[in-house]
């Protein structure tokens, strides 16, 4: 696509656009002037234009299995409604026996990847979320074991008295293969202070990610958007992993997370716009310009929604999931689940390739 084609309405993005095409790496500036500008088919077109450089056409997703160990977490985050106290009505901590049994009512010989993670359970030891990746392992030895966020890292350390690094070898040995995402929120302290106070700091976050990727591990990460955070710090978080990609090029892909109201019940006005949506998944894929993948995740935004984004930067229509419940438990009002057929009917609904994947983007089927 040639400069001359995009109809740029907000003459503000004109040099931003004169980046794009020539390949330049976009600054902090220019990431708040394009979150500020209201031009979303200009955004959009820009980021279809660097994601189809990354991926032409190709949209992938897998089949995986969402499982969630325990909710009961010593933090007490703003934005969430799934922890609980131990002895909370609706508090859980799974056996042993009750996770073989969970995976096993759910689970199909297409799903590849086990994605788990929970609460920062403080009266369980580091054996437990030992043990719940060595016996998932064991028992489903060709999934992969996609498990924990850095804070949930950072809080093993912490119970534990070892080191992130020595935590990290554990989970390898135990059976574990990549990190999730979660954790990140926003990358500032301002935010963290706020919002998240007991969890992992920015450079905590940022640290166990590095130790990870310096220990062979390819991760994922996230931004968790929509509450109290500034236009300026989405950008500030974003610049942050772009820096230690340059370092470690160890992040597979990127998540935008749309923040959920604690209450199903909550109104429009009290979610985040589609709009906004949109504008902030385009905005990863021009910012990230090292990153190979930017991820909808239709569990926050609907999946109508990620359909559009397809044509707006993003290369990933994320996962099959069964069963989804931190989001939900949030106020989420979408599926908790889709079937294969619907997400490829999703991906090639909006014109592209639909290609299941595993969790390393290697591609298994072509739909």
């Amino acid at each position: 696509m040639a400069l001359e084609t995009i109809a740029i309405q907000d003459k503000s993005l004109a040099g931003i656009a004169e980046k794009v095409m020539h390949g330049e790496r976009l600054t902090l500036e220019d990431g708040v002037t394009l979150f500020n500008s209201n031009d979303l088919l200009t955004i959009g077109q820009l980021a279809n234009v660097v994601n189809y450089r990354k991926n032409e056409d190709k949209v992938y997703f897998l089949q995986n299995l969402y499982i969630n160990p325990t909710n009961v977490c010593e933090a007490h985050c703003r934005f969430c409604g799934f922890r609980r106290d131990e002895g909370d009505e609706g508090a859980y901590t799974m056996s042993k026996e009750e996770l073989l049994h969970y995976v096993e009512t759910r689970f199909h010989p297409g799903i590849r990847e086990f994605h788990i993670v929970g609460g920062h359970n403080q009266h369980k030891p580091f054996e437990y979320y030992l043990d719940n990746v060595r016996i998932l392992k064991q028992a489903y030895p060709d999934v992969t074991m996609k498990a924990y966020t850095g804070a949930e890292i950072e809080f093993f350390s912490r119970i534990s008295g070892l080191s992130i690094r020595e935590v990290l070898l554990e989970l390898k040995k135990a059976g574990l293969e990549t990190l999730t995402g979660g954790g990140a929120e926003i990358l500032t302290e301002r935010y963290r202070m706020k919002m998240s106070p007991e969890k992992a700091s920015t450079d905590m976050y940022l640290q166990v990610h590095r130790t990870a990727h310096e220990l062979g591990f390819r991760t994922h990460t996230t931004m968790l958007y929509g509450s109290i955070e500034t236009l300026e710090e989405r950008v500030i978080h974003m610049l942050r992993l772009r820096e230690l990609q340059d370092d470690t090029n160890g992040f597979m892909v990127f998540i935008p997370l749309a923040v959920q109201p604690i209450k199903a019940t909550a109104g429009i006005k009290r979610r985040n716009s589609a709009i906004d949506d949109l504008k902030t998944m385009a905005i990863s894929r021009l910012m990230l310009d090292n990153f190979q993948h930017i991820k909808a995740y239709f569990i926050n935004i609907g999946t109508q929604l990620t359909q559009l984004s397809l044509t707006m930067g993003i290369s990933d229509a994320h996962g099959t999931l069964i069963e989804e419940r931190i989001s939900h438990s949030a106020g989420a009002l979408t599926q908790q689940a889709l079937t294969v057929d619907e997400l490829v009917w999703l991906i090639k609904g909006a014109g592209k390739r639909a290609l299941e994947r595993d969790t390393f983007y290697n591609v298994i089927k072509e739909h």
